[in-house]
C-alpha cells in the first residue's frame, strides 16, 4: 500500500508540474490577446460560435469565462456560449495533454468541431434563447494592461524579487532539472518531454520578466493558490482510488459488462460545474479501463468551472447550456460506442 502511495505522489506532482507551466504560458497568452477577442466575435454569427469554440478549446478557465462575459453583455449568441462550453474541458485539458497528449488533441480537435455544430442548431431550433434578457456586468478577469516585456529593461523586476516571483523561479528550476536529468518524465516520449522542457523555458522566461503585478495576482492568487492545489488533490485522489481498485478488483471487466451504463454515468458527472471529479475518467483512460466513447461523452458535458459564472448572471440559461451539453454529449458518446470505440 505505501508503495502505491509513493508512485502515485510521485506521478501526481509530475502532473501537476507540468500543467503548473502550462498554465502560466496560457495566462501570460489570455493577457497579452485581452480585447481581441471581442473585436472578431462581434462580426458575423458563424465566425462567433468559430471563435467561441476556439476560445473555449484553450486549456483552462479563460477563454469559457470570456465567453460567458460576452455572452451576458450580448456581445455572443446562446449558441456560441454553448459551443464554448461543449469544446471546453476546463483545467482537465492540461492534465490530458500530460497523460494521453494525441488523444487529448484528438478530443480537443473533435469537441471544437461538435461544438460549432451544437451551437448552430441551439440558434437555429431555441431562437428565442439567443440572448439573455437583460445584461448586467460580470467583471472576469478584466486587467489593465500589461507591459509584460518593458523595452530596454526586459530583467528590470529581477532587481529586487519578490518572494512569490524567488518560489516561482524555483518551482520552474526544479522541474526544469527533473527533466534533463531523467527523474521526472524519464518514461515520456521525446516529443513529449522536449514539449514541457520548451514551455517551462518559456514559463522561466515570463516569471523573470513580467511586473509584479501579473506576479501577484495572476500567477500567484489565480494559478498556485486557486488552481494548482486543487489539480493535486483531484489528481492524486483519481489516481490512488483506481490504483487501489485495479490491485483488488478486476475492474477492466466490470467496466466492459456496464459500458452503457458507465457512459451515462461519465455524462452526468459532466453536468458538476467544477474542475475535478472529471478526472477519474481521463485517469480511467489513461489506464485503458474505459473505451474513448466514454471520455468524449464526459469531455462534451463538462466545461470546469467556466459555467459558475453564469449561475450568479442568470440560472435559466446556465441550465439551457448544461441541458443541451447533455443531450450532445449523451447522442455523440453512444454514436461513437456504436462504432466500437
Amino acid at each position: 500500500m505505501i508503495n502505491i502511495i509513493i508512485k502515485v505522489l510521485k506521478h501526481s506532482f509530475m502532473i501537476t508540474g507540468f500543467v503548473f507551466v502550462m498554465m502560466l504560458v496560457i495566462e501570460y497568452i489570455n493577457v497579452q490577446t485581452r480585447g481581441m477577442w471581442q473585436q472578431l466575435l462581434t462580426r458575423n454569427a458563424w465566425l462567433q460560435y468559430v471563435l467561441a469554440a476556439l476560445l473555449g478549446a484553450v486549456p483552462g478557465c479563460l477563454g469559457a469565462f470570456t465567453v460567458v462575459t460576452l455572452f451576458s453583455h450580448g456581445i455572443v449568441s446562446m449558441g456560441a456560449l454553448v459551443a464554448a462550453m461543449i469544446a471546453t474541458s476546463g483545467d482537465e485539458t492540461f492534465v490530458m495533454l500530460t497523460m494521453i497528449p494525441e488523444k487529448a488533441i484528438f478530443v480537443i480537435g473533435l469537441t471544437f468541431l461538435i461544438g460549432i455544430i451544437a451551437g448552430m442548431l441551439t440558434d437555429k431550433l431555441l431562437p428565442k434563447l439567443s440572448r439573455l434578457s437583460k445584461f448586467s456586468n460580470l467583471p472576469i478577469h478584466k486587467e489593465e494592461k500589461c507591459e509584460c516585456i518593458p523595452k530596454g529593461k526586459l530583467f528590470i523586476n529581477m532587481k529586487d524579487p519578490s518572494m512569490p516571483r524567488i518560489l516561482l523561479i524555483v518551482i520552474i528550476l526544479m522541474l526544469l532539472v527533473g527533466i534533463l536529468t531523467g527523474s521526472i518524465a524519464g518514461e515520456m516520449k521525446n516529443w513529449m518531454k522536449s514539449t514541457i522542457l520548451i514551455t517551462s523555458v518559456i514559463s522561466l522566461f515570463i516569471v523573470m520578466t513580467v511586473p509584479e503585478h501579473f506576479i501577484s495576482e495572476h500567477l500567484w492568487e489565480h494559478i498556485v493558490k486557486l488552481h494548482i492545489p486543487r489539480i493535486f488533490i483531484w489528481t492524486f485522489g483519481a489516481l490512488l482510488v483506481i490504483h487501489i481498485l485495479m490491485h483488488y478488483i478486476d475492474i477492466n471487466s466490470w467496466i466492459a459488462a456496464n459500458k452503457f451504463m458507465i457512459l451515462l454515468v461519465a455524462a452526468l458527472v459532466g453536468l458538476i460545474p467544477e474542475s475535478g471529479p472529471h478526472l477519474v475518467f481521463v485517469s480511467l483512460f489513461a489506464q485503458g479501463s474505459i473505451p474513448f466513447s466514454i471520455l468524449l461523452a464526459n469531455s462534451v458535458v463538462q466545461d470546469g468551472h467556466g459555467m459558475i459564472p453564469m449561475l450568479a448572471e442568470s440560472k435559466r440559461s446556465f441550465m439551457v447550456v448544461k441541458a443541451v451539453n447533455l443531450i450532445v454529449g449523451l447522442a455523440a458518446g453512444y454514436l461513437v460506442m456504436g462504432f466500437g470505440y
